[in-house]
C-alpha cells in the first residue's frame, strides 16, 4: 500500500529538532513511600490466602489496606495481565496512563500504582521485584510496563479477521463479572489499560513500534506490592505465555501464575499514613 507523501523538512529543521527535552512532571515533589516502615513491616509478613490463575484465564482477588500481595511464577515463563480498583467503588482503578507518565514506561521497586482521577492517589507500591535486576538491555526493553492496553479481542479481528475469546481483556471481564455478580457486558466498561507483570517490551528505534521478546521470568520469581487501599485485583496468564512470539491464540505455551495475600504485623505499620483521595476541589466539582 502507498503511503501518503512526506512534506518536506523546513528550513530550520535541525534547530527545531535540538530544542531541550523537559521532563512532563518533574517528581521532586511527588509523595513517596516509606521504606523503612515497609522494609520492617516485610520482616513479620505472613501468608494468609492464595489464588492460583490457570493458563489463558484470569481470577480475582481482594487485598485489604495494609496487605501485601505477590504474584509469582510458579510453573515456568508466563506473563500477567493485572487491574486494580477500589474494592468499594469500582469507577477508581489504575491509571496505567498517568503512572507512566510519573514514573516511567516500566516499573519496579519504589514506583506506585496510581488511581485514575479525580481520585488520583497511590493504589499500591511496589515493594520487591526479582527482575529488578534486568534493567534495560539492547534494545531498550525493560520488564513490568506500563505501555501495552492488554490483548483483546476488537484488535486481533482487525488484524486478523477472527475471534480469539482467551485475550486477556475478555478473561479480565469474566473475572470481574463474577467477583462483583455482574453482567459481563457491565464488567467490560470496568477492566481497563493493565500493568504488563514480567512482559518485556520497548519500542522499536526506527519506527519506534511497540515491540515483545521473551520475558526474562523463571519459576520462583515474584514481584510484590503493598496494597494502600482495599483493592479488587484481577490477573490474567496471557495467552502469549511468555510473549516471544505471539498472543491472543493458542499457540504460545502458558502457565498458571498464583497471586499470594500477605499479611504484616499491625504494629509495624503504625507510623504509615495512608492516602486519601486527591483534595482539589476546583470550579467542575
Amino acid at each position: 500500500m502507498q503511503k501518503l507523501l512526506s512534506v518536506p523538512a523546513p528550513p530550520d529543521a535541525a534547530e527545531r529538532r535540538r530544542k531541550r527535552a523537559v521532563v512532563v512532571y518533574p517528581v521532586e515533589t511527588l509523595p513517596s513511600a516509606d521504606f523503612d516502615v515497609l522494609n520492617a513491616a516485610r520482616q513479620t509478613l505472613r501468608k494468609v490466602s492464595e489464588v492460583i490463575v490457570p493458563p489463558r484465564d484470569a481470577r480475582s482477588f481482594t487485598v485489604p489496606r495494609g496487605h501485601f500481595f505477590r504474584i509469582v511464577s510458579v510453573e515456568g515463563s508466563q506473563v500477567g495481565d493485572l487491574n486494580l480498583w477500589n474494592a468499594e467503588n469500582l469507577s477508581e482503578r489504575f491509571f496505567s496512563g498517568k503512572t507512566r507518565a510519573l514514573h516511567a514506561t516500566h516499573v519496579s521497586v519504589g514506583d506506585r500504582l496510581w488511581s485514575t482521577l479525580p481520585y488520583l492517589r497511590p493504589m499500591a507500591t511496589i515493594t520487591y521485584d526479582t527482575l529488578s535486576w534486568y534493567g534495560w538491555d539492547d534494545d531498550g526493553a525493560g520488564v513490568h510496563d506500563v505501555i501495552g492496553t492488554r490483548c483483546d479481542p476488537y484488535t486481533n479481528r482487525l488484524l486478523k479477521g477472527d475471534d480469539y475469546h482467551h485475550c486477556c481483556h475478555s478473561n479480565l471481564i469474566r473475572a470481574l463479572s463474577a467477583a462483583k455478580a455482574i453482567s459481563m457486558q457491565e464488567a467490560e466498561h470496568h477492566v481497563h489499560d493493565v500493568l504488563n507483570v514480567f512482559m518485556c517490551t520497548g519500542f522499536t528505534r526506527d519506527t519506534h513500534q511497540y515491540f515483545m521478546k521473551a520475558s526474562p521470568v523463571r519459576t520462583g520469581d515474584y514481584i510484590e506490592f503493598f496494597a494502600e487501599i482495599d483493592l479488587l485485583g484481577a490477573l490474567s496468564t496471557c495467552p502469549g505465555g511468555d510473549c516471544s512470539a505471539s498472543h491472543s491464540s493458542d499457540a504460545a505455551a502458558c502457565y498458571p501464575l498464583r497471586v499470594e495475600i500477605w499479611q504484616a504485623d499491625p504494629d509495624s505499620l503504625v507510623k504509615w499514613v495512608y492516602p486519601s483521595p486527591s483534595s482539589y476541589a476546583g470550579t467542575h466539582r
